[in-house]
Order: structure tokens, then C-alpha cells, then sequence
């Protein structure tokens, strides 16, 4: 009883403590907000050389890990307020590298070109586009802005796109494992991965594809934005990198500076007594009117698709879409009285295809409800990404956006070469006639493999028979078009998978048409699921358990610190990967 009652205890400090430090941190936060106002004149500054994630998980981990993150839609909604706020005077960004996808990074140059046509500047300055590496997609957002700036010692690395995928087949023949896999169909490249050394055909022609398109789309980008044709920037592209004087003589920059030396210029062209705010702090003190506005669910589907809650890992700082999750937040939106209709923001790979489904399903019944339902998508909406889109009332995806991938893939890893490599043997019983089937130390009978073949078979014409309904195409259309195939967003809307090329501004315009407000309707955005409690948030997730010992919590603290080896026993194929509508790595946009 006593050791019970010591495990009791520290547990009721440990989530005391806990409660004591988020009540301080909010404490804190409300003093330092208490009379803060926006300066009468203000320059916003933020750092693009941060990654802005699509969401935070409203949880304590995650807010503690980026207590100040300002997410993809917070910097859309808050240059849309500054452009007309009469004490935000300019917009100063630095940039120089970026971890976003072309999606996000075509959001923020919406964004920042929308705020610019405000008629106040917009300035973007640079130690270096690339030091030792490439700096196309951070200096293609840096083009969003009026004038841009670079330290002298820096460069603009124009080096061109290059997509470049690595391939295990030899390293697992020396290991002895064989990948038993199969697809539907020849454009499904997620299993080559295991099953090849290079490129097959099809891989390849898609891969190229998107290159194609996405690099049409720097070069467009950029023209545009710095006055100069598409056949000189595709020169200025073979003739990278440049030094910052080079840059500057081909019309890349528009001067030599370093940072405190911009800083002065932006408050010259405005007014000395500007003072600079953070976009972050900004937000924070706006204050919110919604009395007029209609009220619109916004649901977030971000990260691999996959059976249970949504989760969020602080090692990587990767999130999952839970089909538990995601569908409980349709089904509550649905039922909320207040919300006029549902934006769905979609940024994920795939994952599983019965995952995937559940999600679709909730999007369906929620239309049935009579909630509209519209899709905006971030850098990839591929494969179960796109199955969780596909029924809604309208779909919007930027230029970039990774779109499509309609196959499916599956397989196992047969290990018992490694095994005997290593000296290890095995052995089993079993009851019944397939019970085999999904082991790693038996390849697939003839029956099982016929019976693989009919699954995937099964869940190829399910998910074509529904892009089909939801997209309104004819089946023979679909057919052609999915293939397991990738597009762009640009490409994915000629094709009819997606209704209009644009960000959150382009979505919400399609809520407000949707759900029959007027174009200039306010719109309050209601999150759903609600953020957790830190209590609720230690329940959920295991952290605290009724009758749980500090043994157990240990454990699974442990196990959750070994996740990154899991991911990677994962991506080798020692560990069966979650889903089958995934779709391949084609590594970052740099």
C-alpha cells in the first residue's frame, strides 16, 4: 500500500506541476497582452527561413515546442488585416532558405502579393539564397516581394530542380530480404523503392512530369515578378549560381545590404518613428469582432492517413490524421448549429486506404447534412490524401500542390535470408490454411497470392468508382487518368481532379458560394476537434493512466523516444508500413 501510495503521489505532483507551469505560461501571456496596442505606425517583420507549418496540434507538447509558430493560414489571414490596417505601414520578411513544399510556398507569395497591392512596400532581404546548396524555392518566394535585398557576401543559388530518389533492391539482396509487393497500377511507384535500382518507365515519366511542370512554374513565377522573359530566366537558371554583385547586374536583386542597413531603408520609405512588430505579435493583439460573421468549421487532415486518434511526435515533430480524429470532427460539425459549411485543409501522402475511407465517408454524410464541404490543399493531397478529398463539393489546390497518385500498393518482406544470415532460426505453428500468409518467413501459397491480387483489385476499383462519383467524370476517364499517377495541382485541375488553382482566399471564396453567403461575407473560423486540456491531453495519450505505475508510463515514454528507429525499421521494409494508398518520396523542393 505504501509504494502505491507513493506512485499516486508523484503522479498527482508530476500533473500538478505540469498545470502549475501551462496556468503560469498563460498568466504571463495576459499580463504582457494587457494594453499592448498596435503602434500607429508599423512595419510586420516575420523570418521565412522558418518552416510555417500547416497547423500546430492543439496540444501542451506541441505549443510548448513552437510556443511562437505563425502557421501557413495565420500569415494568410494576417496580411489580409494588415493590408487594410491603417497602422500597419510596410511588411519587412527575411529569407534565404526554405523547408516548405512549392504549395505553401505559392500560398505566402499570394499572400504577400495581395498585401503589396495595398500600395504599402513589401520588402524581403537575404544573407544568402543558398550557401553551398540551392536556393530556388526560397528565392522564388523572395520574388512575391517589392524589392529584395542581399547581404554582399551572399549568393542566389538558381541552380535548377533536381528530384532524386534512392532505390534498396541491392542492399536488401545482401541482406537476404526479399520484397514481395504489388501495385495497382504501372504509375503506383511507392513499392519501386524496394523492388528496383533505378527509374522504371513509368516512374520516371511521372517523376519528370512534375519536375516539368513545378520548374514551369519557378520560371513563370519569377519572370513575372522581376519583368523579365521565360527564356531568361531559364538562361539565368543554367547560369547559376550567382554571386550577389552578378545577381544584382541581372536584375535577380534590386541592391546590396546587410541587415540593419535594409532595416533603416524600410523605415526611410515610411516614417522614422515606424516601429517593427513581429506578424506573431500582431495576431495576438488584433482584436477579434465576430458579431456579423458566419460561422465555418475548419478541419485539418494533415499528415499520414492512419486508423485511430490523430497524433502529433515530438522527436520529428510529425503529425498523423487519426480517421478517428478527423471523422469525429466532421461528424460534430455536422451537428453544430453555427457553422454554415466545412473547410477541409488537406496536406498528406496517403496512408491507409480503410482510414482514408472512414474520412471519405464522414465528408459525404456531412454534405448529406447539409454542410458544404471544401477542400483546400497544401503541399500533397496524394493517394488516401486525395481519397479523403474527393467527395467534396469543391476542391482548390495550388499550381504545386502534389496531387493525385490513384493506385493502391501492398506487400510484405520476406526475411528468412537475413535471418539465417544472422544466425537466427525460426519456427511455428499455426491453425489454418492462410494463416501464414502475412508472415515474413513464408512467401505467399499460389491461393494467397490470387487472393492478394483480388484485394488489390478490390480496392482499385473502389477508390476509381468514387473519384468517378465525386469528381463527376466518366469511369472510363477516371481509369485513364489514375494509374497511380502524380500530377501538380496545375496539371491535376486540366485533368478535372481538382476545381480551381489557389490557396485559403480561393477557398473560402467557394464556403462563402457554397454555403450561399454573399461574397463579402465575414467568416469566423471554429477549429475542429477543440484543443485539449493539458489534463485531457495526459489522459488521451497515456501519459496518465488511472492505475497506470510509473513502470508502465516509463515504458511508454521510452517507446515514443524510439520512434525514430521504428521509422526507419519502417522505410527499410523490417516493419510493415501502415498503409496502402501512399504515394513515393520525391524528396524536398529546394
Amino acid at each position: 500500500m505504501k509504494r502505491i501510495a507513493i506512485k499516486v503521489f508523484a503522479i498527482i505532483g508530476g500533473v500538478a506541476t505540469l498545470f502549475v507551469i501551462v496556468l503560469a505560461a498563460v498568466a504571463v501571456a495576459l499580463i504582457y497582452r494587457q494594453g499592448e496596442e498596435v503602434p500607429r505606425f508599423t512595419i510586420l517583420e516575420i523570418n521565412l527561413e522558418r518552416n510555417l507549418p500547416e497547423y500546430v496540434p492543439g496540444n501542451p507538447i506541441a505549443e510548448v515546442l513552437f510556443p511562437d509558430a505563425v502557421t501557413v493560414r495565420d500569415l494568410v489571414e494576417g496580411l489580409h488585416r494588415a493590408a487594410s490596417d491603417e497602422r500597419v505601414v510596410a511588411f519587412l520578411a527575411r529569407a534565404g532558405n526554405s523547408g516548405m513544399g512549392l504549395a505553401r510556398l505559392q500560398e505566402v507569395r499570394d499572400a504577400v502579393h495581395a498585401f503589396g497591392e495595398s500600395g504599402k512596400p513589401a520588402v524581403a532581404y537575404a544573407e544568402t539564397f543558398g550557401e553551398f546548396g540551392p536556393g530556388n524555392g526560397a528565392y522564388y518566394l523572395a520574388t512575391a516581394f517589392d524589392e529584395i535585398y542581399l547581404q554582399p557576401s551572399g549568393v542566389v543559388g538558381l541552380t535548377g530542380l533536381i528530384f532524386e530518389s534512392p532505390f534498396i533492391r541491392g542492399m536488401l539482396k545482401k541482406l537476404g530480404v526479399v520484397p514481395r509487393w504489388d501495385h495497382r497500377e504501372e504509375y503506383k511507384n511507392a513499392k519501386n523503392f524496394f523492388t528496383e535500382r533505378e527509374y522504371t518507365p513509368a516512374h520516371k515519366e511521372a517523376t519528370q512530369g512534375v519536375m516539368d511542370s513545378q520548374f514551369d512554374q519557378l520560371v513563370r513565377g519569377i519572370g513575372d515578378r522581376r519583368g523579365l522573359s521565360p527564356e531568361i530566366v531559364r538562361d539565368l537558371f543554367d547560369r547559376g549560381p550567382f554571386f550577389a554583385k552578378d545577381a544584382l547586374e541581372a536584375g535577380l536583386i534590386d541592391g546590396l545590404a546587410y541587415r540593419d542597413e535594409v532595416y533603416e531603408r524600410v523605415k526611410e520609405q515610411v516614417d522614422a518613428g515606424a516601429r517593427f512588430l513581429t506578424l506573431r505579435k500582431y495576431l495576438n493583439r488584433l482584436e477579434e469582432d465576430h458579431e456579423q460573421a458566419e460561422t465555418v468549421a475548419l478541419i485539418y487532415g494533415v499528415g499520414s492517413v492512419t486508423r485511430g486518434k490523430s497524433d502529433f511526435d515530438p522527436a520529428s515533430g510529425e503529425t498523423t490524421m487519426g480517421s478517428d480524429t478527423v471523422a469525429r470532427a466532421f461528424r460534430n460539425a455536422a451537428r453544430d448549429d453555427e457553422v454554415e459549411a466545412i473547410l477541409f485543409r488537406v496536406d498528406s501522402p496517403g496512408g491507409s486506404y480503410v482510414a482514408s475511407d472512414a474520412i471519405w465517408r464522414e465528408t459525404v454524410r456531412a454534405r448529406e447534412a447539409g454542410k458544404p464541404v471544401v477542400v483546400s490543399m497544401g503541399d500533397v493531397a496524394g493517394s488516401g490524401g486525395y481519397f479523403v478529398a474527393m467527395a467534396a463539393d469543391k476542391i482548390v489546390a495550388q499550381p504545386g500542390t502534389i496531387t493525385g497518385s490513384i493506385g493502391v500498393v501492398a506487400g510484405k518482406m520476406l526475411t528468412s535470408g537475413l535471418w539465417e544470415k544472422t544466425g537466427i532460426s525460426w519456427d511455428e505453428v499455426h491453425t489454418s490454411a492462410h494463416s501464414t500468409m502475412w508472415t515474413g518467413t513464408r512467401d505467399f501459397s499460389d491461393e494467397e497470392w490470387a487472393l492478394f491480387q483480388e484485394w488489390l483489385d478490390s480496392v482499385y476499383e473502389d477508390f476509381t468508382d468514387k473519384v468517378a462519383e465525386g469528381r463527376s467524370l466518366s469511369k472510363e476517364r477516371v481509369l485513364d487518368i489514375a494509374k497511380g499517377r502524380i500530377w501538380t495541382g496545375e496539371d491535376a485541375r486540366k485533368l478535372g481532379l481538382v476545381d480551381e488553382l489557389g490557396g485559403f482566399q480561393t477557398a473560402m471564396k467557394h464556403v462563402r458560394e457554397a454555403a450561399r453567403l454573399s461574397p463579402d461575407a465575414e467568416l469566423r473560423f471554429k477549429v475542429f476537434p477543440r484543443a485539449k486540456s493539458p489534463w485531457e491531453y495526459l489522459l488521451d495519450h497515456g501519459i496518465v493512466r488511472s492505475g497506470e505505475s510509473v513502470a508502465a508510463s516509463a515504458y511508454v515514454h521510452t517507446m515514443r523516444r524510439l520512434q525514430p528507429i521504428f521509422t526507419l525499421a519502417r522505410r527499410l521494409g523490417l516493419i510493415p508500413a501502415p498503409g496502402v494508398l501512399t504515394m513515393p518520396d520525391i524528396g524536398p523542393f529546394q
